[in-house]
This record gives C-alpha cells, sequence and structure tokens, in this order.
C-alpha cells in the first residue's frame, strides 16, 4: 500500500472518530440536563384557593358618545356680528353664542309696527262711524244697508289689524333669531364661520356643541349573553353596573350604569348594542374615545377564586398544577367563570376552596413533578434560555406536555 493511501485511510479515521465524539457529548449533555431537571424539586410559587362573593362580568369595546351633540345652525340670512364663546370651553344653556347684523330684521319690525298703527288708526275711526250710525238707525235717519256695510268695514278693519299683530310678531321672531343662544349646555368645538362672513338659514353651521354631563357609552355584546344583560337590567332598579377602563385595561376611569339594551340583533355580526350612562364628572370620558367596559350581569355566592397566572392553557382546555401533600403536583382540568378582578380568575368547575395550586414556574412542570413550594410574593429562579428552548421545541413537536 502506498504512502499516499496510507495518509487518506488516517485522516478518514481521525474525521470519524471526532464527529463521533461530538454526537455522544451533545446527546450526553441532553440527558444531563433533563436528569438535570428531573433530578431534584422544583422550587416554585403556590397560592391556596379562597372562596368569596364574587361579581361577574361581560368584557367589551366600547365608543364613548356625547349625551347630546348640537350643531349651532343661524335661523335668518346676515353677516355675522360677533362670537360670544371660547373654543373648547362649556357654553351654558341659554348663553348667548353669536349675533348677526340686526338692522334689515329691526327695520321690518318697525316697518310692521307702522302698519299696525296705521290700520289701528283706521279701524278706530271706522268703529266711532258705526256707534254713530247705530244711534240714527234709531232715528230712521241712516238706512239699514249703510249701517250693515259700516259694520262690514269695521270687520274687514278688525282683521287687517289681526294680521298686522301676526306680521309684527313674525318680525319679532325674525329679529330675536340674530341673537343665537344655546340651546343645551355642553363643550364647544372648533368655530366653523368667523365674525363677518355671511351666514345662511340651516347653512355651515356655526359651532358644534356636545353634552359630556352626563356621557354615554356604545358597545357591543355577543348576542349568547342576551338573556343575562336582560336580566341584570330588570333586576337592578337603578340600572347594573358598568365600569370603563382605559385602553390597556389597568385603570378604572368610570362607573356607570346600563340604561339600554337595543331592541334587535345584528344578523352580522351575532351581537347586539348596549348603552350605559356616566356622569362623567371629571370629564374623564371624551366623546370618541375608545374604553374597555365590564358589565356586572350577577354575583356568584362563595365562587373560588384563584390567580390567573395559575389558569394554564392546553390542548384539551384550561388547566392548573395543584400541589399535593407529598409535594408533587397534579394537573387538574378546570373551567374558568371569569374576571373576578385584582388579576384573578373565578373557576365555576374543578377545584375546591383552600387547594393550592402554581402560579409561577409552571413551565418546568409536567404531571407528579416533586417541587419545593415558596411563599406567595416569592419567585422562583426565571428559565434558562436551554430550558426555554427545549420548552419550545416540545410545544412545537407536540409532546407529552400541555402547552402553556
Amino acid at each position: 500500500m502506498s504512502r499516499r493511501k496510507i495518509a487518506l485511510l488516517s485522516v478518514a479515521a481521525v474525521l470519524a472518530a471526532l464527529i463521533g465524539w461530538r454526537i455522544f457529548s451533545t446527546r450526553n449533555a441532553g440527558s444531563t440536563w433533563q436528569r438535570g431537571a428531573d433530578s431534584g424539586p422544583v422550587p416554585v410559587t403556590v397560592v391556596a384557593a379562597v372562596t368569596r362573593d364574587v361579581p361577574v362580568f361581560l368584557s367589551a369595546l366600547g365608543t364613548v358618545q356625547a349625551f347630546n351633540t348640537v350643531t349651532v345652525n343661524a335661523q335668518v340670512s346676515g353677516q355675522l356680528k360677533s362670537l360670544h364663546f371660547a373654543e373648547g370651553e362649556e357654553v351654558k344653556q341659554g348663553d348667548l353664542v353669536a349675533e348677526i347684523d340686526p338692522r334689515t330684521f329691526q327695520a321690518a319690525l318697525d316697518q310692521a309696527l307702522a302698519r299696525k298703527r296705521q290700520d289701528a288708526a283706521q279701524l278706530t275711526a271706522s268703529q266711532s262711524t258705526l256707534a254713530r250710525y247705530e244711534e240714527l238707525m234709531k232715528k230712521n235717519f241712516v238706512s239699514a244697508q249703510d249701517l250693515e256695510n259700516q259694520r262690514q268695514t269695521v270687520r274687514q278693519q278688525q282683521a287687517l289689524v289681526a294680521a298686522d299683530d301676526a306680521a309684527v310678531s313674525s318680525a319679532q321672531t325674525q329679529l330675536g333669531f340674530t341673537r343665537i343662544s344655546a340651546p343645551i349646555t355642553g363643550v364647544a368645538g372648533i368655530r366653523q364661520v368667523d365674525v363677518g362672513n355671511l351666514v345662511s338659514a340651516n347653512g355651515t353651521g356655526i359651532v358644534t356643541l356636545t353634552q359630556i354631563h352626563p356621557i354615554n357609552i356604545v358597545f357591543a355584546l355577543p348576542e349568547q349573553n342576551l338573556e343575562s344583560v336582560r336580566t341584570a337590567q330588570a333586576d337592578e332598579g337603578a340600572g347594573a353596573e358598568v365600569v370603563a377602563f382605559d385602553r390597556s385595561d389597568a385603570h378604572e376611569i368610570a362607573q356607570g350604569v346600563l340604561k339600554v339594551v337595543d331592541n334587535q340583533i345584528d344578523t352580522a355580526t351575532g351581537t347586539f348594542k348596549v348603552k350605559a350612562q356616566f356622569t362623567n364628572a371629571d370629564g374623564k370620558l371624551w366623546p370618541g374615545q375608545f374604553v374597555n367596559v365590564r358589565v356586572k350581569v350577577r354575583t356568584v355566592e362563595n365562587g373560588i377564586v384563584v390567580p390567573a397566572t395559575a389558569v394554564q392553557r392546553g390542548p384539551e382546555g384550561s388547566y392548573v398544577y395543584a400541589l399535593q401533600a407529598d409535594d408533587t403536583v397534579q394537573m387538574k382540568t378546570v373551567v374558568p367563570g371569569g374576571d373576578a378582578g385584582n388579576d384573578t380568575v373565578l373557576v365555576s368547575s374543578g377545584l375546591a376552596s383552600g387547594e393550592r395550586v402554581v402560579t409561577e414556574g409552571q413551565f418546568r412542570l409536567k404531571p407528579g413533578s416533586k417541587v419545593t413550594p415558596l411563599a406567595p410574593g416569592q419567585a422562583p429562579t426565571p428559565p434558562t434560555a436551554d430550558e426555554l428552548a427545549k420548552l419550545k421545541a416540545e410545544s412545537t413537536s407536540g409532546g407529552g406536555r400541555p402547552r402553556h
């Protein structure tokens, strides 16, 4: 055999040895990690399930709507003389909002008053003549026909005076329309017309007023909740409790009451609309704002409550890891009954009061795992990068452990 062949065979043997050693080392490291993970108790935080009365809420995304919205329009045409409001400030009902040049309308009123005085004077003269005719008729100095004609003249002039009264009233009304008052109490928006412009009746609005005290929130709920919402509305004399939270669902904004359940279900979405009313004394709710809404539909007496972090989601539903007397854990299937507030969850079934459940450290557990219970407030060591990678691989492959 030549030296060249011997050298090639030697290199191949070395490479094969290196590859075998690398495969063995990787497998050995994985088994070592697994033994390390299973060799000792896993530190976990445990909390006991408690019993208390739990209000049950339905959650939805709502839109804030003004209680009333009015666009202030001119009712007569003319030049805008002045504005008497500040944009963004609240205007009281009856406050002067704007003025239109009144001179044309004042002249029309003066003309109507003059015509009325003229016709009233003629009526007075005709009535005086009629009185004389009636006296002369008794002495047969006036014919019956002349007397009747005079009576007819008086009636016609009385009608003219009545028409003049209507004309005066109309002219006064038109003149009154030159002073535009706020029809509601509300916040003034951005003005749409500047002073000096011509405005027309029912043309471009001058400003929009929105009433925010009180204020409404409109939201939609699934049709399967219709009965519980209507029952809650009927049971609560003043309306079922509704709480509004910010978009992060972390801070309460306001409390209100349920006012209206819409009279039909939207067949396209399978939902129905609900309107809630809030006093909004501090003005935190603003028209057009999106908020998270919770409607209280009932109260569960002696409900089982656990921290929300204890309830995990798996392929077959929700479950918790319950601590056993021998410091092992058992996986229990539970049925969540809704949000119980303060990051807790109502458990409808699957758990008893006083049972201790794991709230932190579940990623290292499987049924039967030995654990070291930690008190609430103590946290187990966070997972390493290798543990997270292994957990991700198990979840992807659909291994024996339920996915969280």
